[in-house]
């Protein structure tokens, strides 16, 4: 008996050994942190595009810099307006925490004035676009049950597809959704797509990302030079594009500070 016991466990760990994904299946939040982790940057400086069109099709284009800085236990960000003349020198402040709710800040030139931004107001438009202020951060994954949905193509790329379920009304409010299928692509973990759910269960969002290209020497973290937002409802669509794109884990510190925000 005993014998046969050994021999089962001989057996178990050599397909463990030459079929890994059988000793350990990836859970969906494993999934969701190597997502979060893949995309983070020691350091970095952008110029980007943000297209707004509308139902109509008129077309708005903003010329935004972006710059960022990953600290450990927090990611900063900072996005500033530069073009055109209306909107210049907005700016927004992001500290990302991984396991807390972000601090978010908006600066507006019009009234010199530096606003936080509340849990409230993180579901709604960023800029008049279709993507939203929660948008601009990575989610806290504790606010959300997580559970894997199947697997399909995004981009001609096998993902799997995982399903983040607010766990409860004032957190569905704060990112602006019922629910989020995102699609996780199996060999980089990079999100591919996202569909936006809104409080009756219909489709309201689909975020498509595109031209997924390597961000630092090293390679092994990938963004999305592209992202197209289109809403379902109401025919409105955004697309962000990243026009250049510098590694720099030297970024000035001072750039994310409240002083900065306002020159």
């Amino acid at each position: 008996m005993k014998r046969t016991i050994l021999i089962g466990a001989w057996l178990a760990g050599m397909v463990g050994f030459v079929f890994p994904g059988y000793a350990q299946q990836l859970s969906a939040r494993d999934i969701m942190q190597r997502s979060i982790e893949v995309s983070k940057v020691a350091g970095m400086e952008a110029v980007t595009e943000l297209r707004i069109v509308d139902a109509r099709g008129r077309e708005r284009v903003r010329k935004v810099a972006m710059a960022s800085r990953d600290e450990g236990s927090v990611e900063k960000r900072v996005i500033r307006f530069l073009e055109p003349a209306d909107v210049r020198g907005t700016a927004l402040l992001v500290f990302d925490y991984p396991d807390k709710d972000d601090d978010m800040w908006l600066y507006l030139p019009a009234i010199r004035k530096v606003r936080k931004i509340v849990s409230s107001e993180k579901g709604k438009n960023f800029m008049g676009s279709e993507f939203s202020n929660a948008d601009m951060a990575a989610p806290n994954l504790g606010d959300f049950r997580l559970q894997m949905n199947g697997e399909g193509t995004a981009d001609g790329v096998p993902c799997y597809r995982i399903l983040m379920i607010p766990l409860d009304e004032r957190i569905a409010r704060e990112y602006g959704f019922s629910k989020k299928e995102v699609w996780i692509g199996k060999k980089d973990f990079v999100m591919r797509k996202a569909v936006y759910y809104d409080d009756l269960g219909e489709v309201e969002k689909v975020l498509t990302a595109t031209r997924v290209e390597p961000v630092d020497p090293a390679g092994k973290k990938r963004l999305a030079r592209e992202m197209t937002m289109v809403n379902e409802q109401n025919g409105r669509k955004s697309y962000f594009r990243i026009l250049q794109i510098q590694y720099n884990p030297n970024v000035k510190e001072e750039y994310f500070t409240l002083s900065y925000l306002q020159r």
